[in-house]
């Protein structure tokens, strides 16, 4: 008789918004990780601020744009006309916290994709709004 193996404990990268996945070696600890890695833990969060000033831009620019994608490039002028391409990662990793919180989708080619793996350029979707 097989084992079903249940799955493991999942949880957010509080700068990134990374999917983590338990690991053994973080058995002791994995209540008080909160970052995915080296360069999120220097990074630290992004001043609250900003960050929430991008998630509500995201998901304004989504929503009046829906059902089309916005490119997260435009979010990150709309807060810095001059300086945008600064802001470019940190919108990526706003836009992956939207995703976790289940109120846009990043897509690849039209189609969702998990935020964690996305690599290269992406779009992000307002979800629908379902009764």
């Amino acid at each position: 008789m097989a084992s079903a193996k249940r799955p493991l404990p999942e949880k957010s990268c509080r700068v990134c918004g990374r999917t983590m996945v338990w690991r053994k070696r973080w058995a002791r600890s994995w209540d008080t990780i909160t970052t995915c890695s080296d360069a999120c833990r220097s990074k630290r969060a992004a001043p609250t601020d900003l960050a929430q000033a991008l998630e509500r831009t995201i998901l304004e620019l989504a929503r009046a744009r829906a059902p089309a994608s916005i490119c997260p490039s435009e979010v990150a002028r709309a807060i810095a006309p001059e300086g945008w391409r600064d802001l470019m990662q940190t919108t990526r990793d706003a836009a992956r916290r939207l995703v976790q919180r289940g109120l846009v989708d990043i897509t690849q080619g039209g189609r969702p994709v998990d935020p964690s793996t996305a690599r290269g350029p992406i779009r992000i979707r307002a979800r629908e709004v379902r009764d």
